[in-house]
């Protein structure tokens, strides 16, 4: 679930993001709720309009919104109340630590690579990546699909000339990082990180400060 604001192209309203978008959507509208729902009827997000009237709106910040259990409660009650059956949860992380199992050359390209990558409980992502430093062996952060990025870009399934990728392998700067290197490379971490455990944006960013990361 992805949840964000953006207070100058749409104030006091809340998106949130279930699924991928991949064409054409349906709306149905009630009071301030907005259920979006794909071409086959599923669920892949809605929009909540006035959120001031449901949650404290100016505490929140302007992109990602990590949701407390009070106000993942408050939109909850908003869906039941305005009569739409569908229930938010909090879903797993998004952007975790994972393990480079295997790194070989793109077929299609001089400068991509084609990885497989444990993220954690018995799950691999097969990721495209551009990265000139990506190689076997790594501890990367990944951002799996359904993940939003600082820059608010969403990560989802697609094709990086014609081979499936399932995520992304992340650098320091698309991360958001204080301290992110301005080189070109993905961000490898130590070897002490737990695959599949939660990305900790503030405990990378003092290793890459104290030059124990160094991309």
């Amino acid at each position: 679930m992805i949840t964000s604001i953006n207070k100058r192209s749409y104030p006091n309203t809340l998106i949130v993001v279930l699924d991928q978008d991949k064409g054409k959507s349906e709306f149905e509208e009630k009071d301030d709720v907005t259920k979006v729902t794909d071409s086959k009827g599923k669920v892949i997000g809605f929009n909540f309009f006035n959120v001031d009237k449901i949650i404290d709106y100016d505490k929140l910040p302007d992109g990602p919104v990590k949701l407390s259990d009070d106000q993942l409660t408050a939109l909850n009650k908003k869906l039941a109340d305005v009569g739409f059956n569908e229930k938010l949860s909090y879903g797993k992380p998004t952007l975790v630590y994972g393990y480079v199992k295997t790194c070989e050359k793109h077929p299609d390209s001089d400068h991509l690579h084609v990885t497989m990558v444990d993220v954690g409980n018995g799950e691999e992502h097969k990721i495209v990546c551009g990265a000139p430093n990506i190689a076997q062996g790594q501890k990367v952060v990944v951002a799996l699909p359904g993940t939003l990025m600082p820059n608010g870009q969403e990560i989802w399934p697609g094709k990086l000339r014609g081979v499936d990728s399932y995520g992304m392998i992340c650098s320091a700067r698309e991360l958001g990082l204080k301290h992110a290197p301005q080189k070109r490379g993905i961000m490898v971490v130590p070897d002490s990180f737990k695959v599949g455990a939660a990305f900790e944006p503030t405990k990378c960013d003092e290793l890459i400060a104290s030059g124990d990361i160094t991309l």
